[in-house]
């Protein structure tokens, strides 16, 4: 039996900039996990996600390809996973094999409702991780990230991909994503063995250490929200205003430029000053877009944390899910999360991971 997990994230800043080729943000990883298994099996497969028990799949193969028993499923992201990895496992020589898939999920509520964790991009990761190992394919974080960032992108077809970069490299990272438009035509033009090879136009990963006083609270609104909705809203409406969205465009990479800088100079301060900005920025976005970037919830959210010396945004796409506070190990965070509670705002008590080589 093989076994993996990859962890879920939250954006900290450069959302929605950071969908542009080369534009930065800060993520962070989380000790909440997906947890793919896999067993060899023998004539039939399957694919079982503890969330989805009664759309678990069965398959077979013929002549190399997984043939399915039942199409209507919510597993697009697995199958494309799968698809990929059995392509580069093809590419190197590797017989394909059969297997059971299982999925587990702490990236939800126990009633079903989503956090905001990024569950497609864990779920993609660890099935590709648990592929790997089954195909014993060579793997390192740069390979694995790029064969995830595929398979994503080729079921979504928008985002910036920072939240595989989080599942696969943990803790906090600075991303700048890569040109998606140049991945389009590169999947024409090379294999896979050249696709993991090669560097990637705009792609930078850089894993970044917090200060030590420095303590990241995150508040749950309770209400799910779909990012890739609200990208492709966003994508409409800035066509309208491209001088506002260039402008904002050019505030958030120097305000994430200098966001980073503070996490090299382990200078708190200079991350909160950041993170302010960084919300008003997208403020001022979703004035021209429309995109309801801070609900009621999560600007009160903010306004709490600040009440007690804190500095919040909305994380992510906004529009529900979570929020995040940067705020100094000192101060009284039992009676800021108390507040939260008193408002109806969840706190999830999660903890940076970081991942091993």
């Amino acid at each position: 039996m093989i076994s993996v997990k990859a962890p879920g994230k939250l954006y900290i800043a450069g959302e929605y900039a950071v969908v542009e080729t080369g534009f930065p943000a800060v993520i962070v990883a989380l000790d909440q996990f997906v947890t793919v298994k896999i067993e060899e099996a023998e004539q039939i497969g399957s694919i079982v996600s503890s969330q989805y028990q009664e759309n678990s799949i069965y398959w077979r193969r013929e002549d190399g390809e997984m043939v399915f028993d039942n199409r209507d499923n919510p597993f697009h992201y697995i199958l494309s996973a799968i698809r990929v990895t059995e392509d580069y496992a093809k590419t190197v020589g590797k017989a394909l094999g059969i297997y059971h898939l299982t999925v587990e999920s702490d990236l939800d509520s126990q009633d079903g409702r989503k956090y905001g964790l990024g569950s497609s991009a864990a779920v993609t990761v660890a099935t590709i991780k648990a592929l790997c190992q089954f195909y014993d394919l060579p793997m390192n974080h740069d390979k694995l990230f790029k064969l995830a960032a595929i398979a994503h992108f080729d079921v979504q077809g928008n985002g910036s991909l920072g939240d595989i970069a989080a599942s696969v490299y943990g803790g906090w990272i600075a991303y700048h994503s890569f040109d998606r438009d140049w991945l389009k035509l590169a999947e024409k033009h090379y294999n896979f063995a050249q696709l993991l090879s090669m560097d990637w136009p705009g792609l930078d990963i850089e894993l970044l250490t917090p200060p030590a006083d420095l303590r990241l609270l995150i508040g749950w609104t309770g209400t799910p929200a779909s990012t890739s909705h609200l990208v492709d809203r966003v994508a409409l409406n800035k066509a309208k205003q491209q001088q506002a969205y260039q402008e904002f465009l050019v505030k958030s990479k120097a305000c994430l430029k200098r966001m980073i800088k503070g996490f090299r100079d382990q200078n708190l301060a200079a991350i909160q000053a950041e993170i302010a900005l960084n919300r008003t920025l997208l403020n001022e976005l979703d004035q021209f877009t429309h995109a309801h970037i801070e609900t009621p919830l999560l600007k009160r959210l903010c306004e709490i944390a600040e009440d007690f010396g804190g500095i919040a945004k909305a994380s992510g796409a906004g529009g529900g899910d979570c929020g995040i506070a940067i705020i100094d190990a000192h101060k009284h965070l039992h009676q800021l999360v108390n507040k939260w509670k008193d408002n109806q705002i969840i706190p999830l008590s999660f903890n940076v991971h970081h991942v091993e080589e």
